[in-house]
């Protein structure tokens, strides 16, 4: 099977309630269909450094961050197709390159830092990028509901909406089962638009009209604040009063 491997675009991100959600459905309904797929659950395992050096500095929000995770749209086996993504932001843009392999392949390469089975241009940016960080591995298990459309007009615009976000820094596998604490409030849902140019007259009215603005969220720097961060601080905290 052939996969988009390179990505440049726009990723913005909304917060709705459930209202809001079958608002803008309803009015996408014309121009844009659900994915072959369906509601699919998600799974990623995000690499970072023993201090958490790429989410820190991600959470300052400089004008350049990248992160690297390994992703699987279901629960998968050693030999399920899994995606090991380099992601990129540069003021605004989100450059994403990513590697389909089998995920015992993928864990091997970038887990147990053996060669990629792959040897592509990709696969040496990412090369790179473990050799920069060096002792990347992984530190948090993160998992969602998506709902994927895409526009009929055959532009590259896609809507996703994320729910049940859960992360967790225990059984760090992609053969796993979901589960974990919740990182968004029961009842909303995370909206992405992605698109290379402008956002569709019809989305950027529906928009306004109900007032849903642009928001600033990371999963992963969210799971970092209200997971990670609160433990590490308990744990100094701790070990200063020993």
């Amino acid at each position: 099977m052939s996969y988009q491997t390179i990505f440049k675009r726009h990723e913005l991100k909304y917060i709705l309630t459930k209202e809001q959600k079958d608002i803008v459905l309803k009015a996408m309904t014309p121009h844009m269909s659900l994915d072959k797929y369906g509601r699919t659950t998600i799974r990623n395992l995000y690499f970072d450094t023993d201090n958490y050096r790429l989410i820190r500095r991600s959470i300052e929000k400089p004008a350049y961050k990248e992160k690297l995770r390994i992703r699987s749209y279901h629960k998968a086996s050693p030999d399920t197709t899994v995606f090991v993504e380099l992601k990129k932001k540069y003021k605004g843009v989100v450059y994403k390159r990513r590697i389909p392999l089998p995920e015992k392949d993928a864990v091997n390469w970038i887990c147990a830092g053996n060669t990629c089975t792959d040897q592509t241009q990709i696969t040496d940016e990412i090369d790179y990028f473990l050799a920069y960080y060096g002792n990347l591995h992984p530190t948090v298990f993160l998992s969602y509901e998506r709902e994927a459309f895409y526009a009929k007009d055959g532009s590259d615009f896609r809507v996703t909406f994320d729910e049940n976000i859960l992360c967790r820094q225990s059984n760090l596998s992609l053969e796993s089962d979901v589960g974990g604490n919740f990182i968004l409030e029961d009842g909303l849902t995370l909206m992405e638009i992605k698109c290379s140019g402008g956002i569709p007259l019809w989305m950027t009215e529906i928009l306004s009209k109900e007032h849903i603005y642009k928001t600033s969220f990371s999963k992963y720097g969210t799971a970092y604040q209200t997971l990670i961060y609160p433990k590490l601080k308990e744990e100094t905290t701790y070990g200063n009063i020993i």
